[in-house]
C-alpha cells in the first residue's frame, strides 16, 4: 500500500526533526514550506512562525526585535534592516556566512536556491569549533616548528582548493546562465513543454498550457496530468502516454472540445532506462494549420473528381445533344399520341441529364472562394427575404443572429448558396408545415457557426452516414443527391466543417467556417508592400502613394515579418503570392492575427491553382495585371 500525501509529509517532517542542524525551506513568495523542530528551538520562534505559509519577513522582524542581529537603535533602522534581508532573499543567491549571536554563541548559515524559486537554509551551531580555533590561536606560540610547517602546507593546499573552488563557481555561473537562457527560450515558445514522471505527476512545465488549452491552469508542477488537462483531454491522450511510458515515442492530434481547437502532441520517453522512466511532452495549437490542410485536401479531391468526370461529362453531353436532336425531329413527324408522350418524356429526361451535368460541373470545377468583408446582420436579412419566397405560409422561418455588428471575411455567394440549399432541404423535410430556424453565432473566437434546424422528419441512420456523399438522396427520382455534397464541398474549401444530427423535433445541419474579422479603414495609412520584382514593386508603390498611402517594402516573407515586428503602425498588407525564398504570400497571411491589419493578396496564378484557392479562402485576391484604377476599386470595395 502506497502512503498518501499527508503520510508522506508527516514522515518527511519526522525525518527532518532527527537531524542536528536547523533547517527551513521558503518558496518563491518567501512563505515557509517546511521547517524542523531544531529551527524553532534554535531561534525560540513562536508556533505561528514555524507554520507552513508563515512569511519570511515576519520571522526576520521577530528575530531582529529580540536582538538576534545586534542592537537596532530606532524603528526606522529595524524596518530598513528587515527590508534589506527580504530583498536579498528574493535574489535567491547561494550564500554561506558565520555570525555571533546575542548569547555569544556562533552559528553558520548556508543557503541554496531551488530550481523553481525559493531556497533552503541550514543553520549549524559552530560555537565549539570557534572556541577551539580561539584556543589554538592563544597557544600558537608554543606550537612546534613541525606543526607550523604542517600549518603552512595546509594553508598552501587550502589556497589550491580555493582556486579550484573559484573555477567551479565560474562553471556553476555559466551553467546557471545557460539554464536561464534555456528556461527563457522554453517560456517564449508558442507551445507547451513539460515532463511527467512515472506517477504521471508534472515535474517540469514552461507554464504555457493555458495558451494551448484555453481554461487550463498554467502552474501545474506537482499536479497529476489528468487534473491538469481535464478528464476528456486525458482520455484522448492516455493510450499514447501509456505507449510512451513503455518506451515508444508518438506524435498525434486530437480536438480539445472546450475550445474546439486542434492540438498536436508529441510524447518522447526520457533517457532514463530504470523503472522510473518519465516522458517529455510537447503540445501545440494547430487549428489554423488544420483548417488550411482541410481546404487543400478538398481542393485536391475536387481536382481528382474533375479529371475523372470531365471526359465522361464531355461524351455524355454529346450523347444528350444527339438524343435531343433526334427527339425534336420525331416530335415534328406525324406520330400518334402515345408516341408523342414517349418523345416528350425522353426530352424531359434528356433536359434533366443536362441539368445534372451542369451541377456536376459546379461541384468538380474550380471555384476559388471570393472573400469579402460582410456585415452579417445585412447578409442574414437578405437571406430571410430570399428564403421566405420559397416557403409555404404554413412553414415559419426564424433567424437568431448572435453575431455582433462588424464585418467578417466570408465568401457571401458561397455561404448564401449553402444556406439556401439547407433551407430548401429543411422545407422538404417539413412536408408542408413546420418551423425552420437558423442560429448564427461566433464560437470560441475560432468559428462562425451557422445552424439550420427544422421540425421535420429528421435524418435516417443511413442518411446521417452518407448524406454528404455525392448522388446520395432520400427523395427518389426527385432528388439529384448533389445538394448537401455541394454544401460540404463549399464549406471544406474554406477550411470549415459540416455536421449532421437529429434533434428532439427534427434534423439540423451545422456549418462552421473559420472566423476571420475584416478591418475597414477608409483612411489610407502605412502600407507594407511585399513583392519580389523590383520593377513591379516600384510601379505598385507609386499606385499606393497616389492613393494616399505611405509605403514600406519587402521582397520576402522573412523581411516582411521583421518589418511587422519593428513597425507597429502598419495598417495594410498587400503581398504577391510567389516571393523570394521558400515561404509564400499565403504563408505570410496565415501568420497574421485574425484581428490584425487589413490584408490582401495579388497574383497572376490561375484561379484553379492550389495556392490561389488557399489564399482566396483567407483574404481577397487581386488578379495581375491591374491598373491604378483597378487597385483603387479593389481596396475601396473591401
Amino acid at each position: 500500500m502506497e502512503p498518501n500525501s499527508s503520510t508522506t509529509q508527516a514522515m518527511t517532517v519526522a525525518g527532518l526533526n532527527l537531524i542536528q542542524q536547523a533547517l527551513s525551506i521558503y518558496d518563491s513568495d518567501l512563505r515557509l514550506v517546511v521547517s524542523n523542530s531544531r529551527f524553532r528551538e534554535m531561534f525560540e520562534l513562536p508556533k505561528a512562525l514555524v507554520t507552513p505559509g508563515a512569511l519570511f519577513e515576519d520571522t526576520i522582524r521577530f528575530m531582529a526585535e529580540r536582538g538576534e542581529y545586534g542592537t537596532l537603535a530606532v524603528p526606522e533602522e529595524l524596518d530598513a534592516f528587515v527590508q534589506d534581508r527580504v530583498e536579498r532573499a528574493l535574489a535567491f543567491e547561494a550564500h554561506y556566512l558565520e555570525r555571533q549571536r546575542r548569547d555569544d554563541s556562533w552559528i553558520s548559515i548556508e543557503g541554496s536556491p531551488l530550481p523553481e524559486g525559493g531556497w533552503v537554509a541550514v543553520y549549524t551551531d559552530i560555537t565549539r569549533t570557534k572556541r577551539q580555533e580561539e584556543l589554538l590561536r592563544d597557544h600558537s606560540e608554543v606550537l612546534s616548528e613541525q606543526l607550523l610547517a604542517y600549518a603552512e602546507e595546509l594553508s598552501a593546499t587550502n589556497r589550491k582548493l580555493g582556486s579550484t573552488v573559484t573555477a567551479l563557481e565560474e562553471a556553476k555561473r555559466q551553467l546557471t546562465e545557460s539554464e536561464a537562457r534555456m528556461r527563457l527560450t522554453a517560456e517564449m515558445m508558442p507551445a507547451h513543454i513539460a515532463h511527467v514522471g512515472l506517477d504521471r505527476i508534472y515535474t517540469y512545465s514552461n507554464r504555457r498550457l493555458s495558451s494551448v488549452m484555453t481554461g487550463r491552469p498554467s502552474n501545474i508542477i506537482g499536479m497529476h496530468i489528468r487534473d491538469a488537462l481535464g478528464e476528456n483531454a486525458y482520455i484522448a491522450i492516455k493510450p499514447h502516454l501509456d505507449k510512451a511510458f513503455r518506451g515508444d515515442p508518438s506524435v498525434f492530434e486530437f480536438t480539445y472540445y472546450p475550445s474546439t481547437r486542434r492540438i498536436r502532441v508529441a510524447f518522447t520517453p526520457d533517457s532514463d532506462t530504470s523503472q522510473n522512466r518519465g516522458v517529455y511532452i510537447l503540445s501545440m495549437d494547430i487549428t489554423e494549420e488544420t483548417q488550411t490542410r482541410v481546404a487543400l485536401q478538398q481542393t485536391r479531391r475536387r481536382e481528382i473528381a474533375a479529371q475523372m468526370t470531365s471526359g465522361l461529362a464531355h461524351d455524355f453531353s454529346n450523347l444528350l445533344t444527339i438524343i435531343l436532336g433526334m427527339q425534336a425531329k420525331l416530335q415534328r413527324m406525324p406520330i400518334g399520341d402515345d408516341a408523342s408522350k414517349l418523345v416528350e418524356a425522353t426530352l424531359n429526361a434528356s433536359r434533366r441529364g443536362g441539368t445534372l451535368l451542369n451541377r456536376i460541373a459546379d461541384m468538380t470545377g474550380h471555384r476559388a472562394p471570393e472573400m469579402q468583408p460582410t456585415d452579417m446582420v445585412g447578409f442574414l436579412d437578405d437571406l430571410r427575404t430570399l428564403a421566405k419566397s420559397t416557403l409555404s405560409p404554413d412553414i415559419s422561418f426564424t433567424i437568431n443572429n448572435h453575431i455582433s455588428e462588424g464585418p467578417l471575411l466570408i465568401d457571401p455567394g458561397m455561404v448564401q448558396d449553402s444556406l439556401v440549399n439547407l433551407i430548401l432541404n429543411a422545407r422538404d423535410a417539413c412536408e408542408g408545415q413546420g418551423e425552420i430556424t437558423l442560429d448564427a453565432q461566433v464560437l470560441h473566437d475560432t468559428w462562425i457557426e451557422l445552424k439550420v434546424s427544422d421540425t421535420g422528419t429528421g435524418f435516417s441512420r443511413e442518411a446521417l452516414k452518407q448524406a454528404l456523399n455525392p448522388f446520395f438522396t432520400t427523395k427518389g427520382s426527385e432528388g439529384s443527391g448533389l445538394g448537401l455534397a455541394m454544401v460540404y464541398d463549399l464549406t471544406k474549401m474554406s477550411g470549415g466543417e459540416v455536421r449532421l444530427q437529429n434533434t428532439d423535433v427534427g434534423g439540423s445541419v451545422t456549418l462552421r467556417l473559420p472566423l476571420r474579422r475584416a478591418r475597414l479603414d477608409a483612411t489610407p495609412g502605412l502600407a507594407l508592400l511585399v513583392e519580389d520584382s523590383t520593377d513591379l514593386r516600384g510601379l505598385i508603390r507609386d499606385m499606393l502613394t497616389e492613393l494616399g498611402y505611405s509605403v514600406i517594402e519587402a521582397e520576402s516573407v522573412d523581411e516582411a515579418h521583421s518589418l511587422l515586428a519593428e513597425i507597429p503602425d502598419i495598417s495594410l498588407v498587400l503581398s504577391d503570392i510567389y516571393l523570394t525564398g521558400e515561404a509564400t504570400g499565403v504563408d505570410l497571411i496565415r501568420s497574421l492575427p485574425i484581428d490584425g491589419m487589413s490584408s490582401f493578396l495579388m497574383t497572376s496564378l490561375p484561379k484553379s491553382h492550389p495556392l490561389y484557392v488557399e489564399g482566396a479562402a483567407r483574404v481577397p485576391i487581386l488578379p495581375k495585371p491591374f491598373t491604378a484604377e483597378q487597385l483603387s476599386a479593389f481596396l475601396n470595395s473591401r
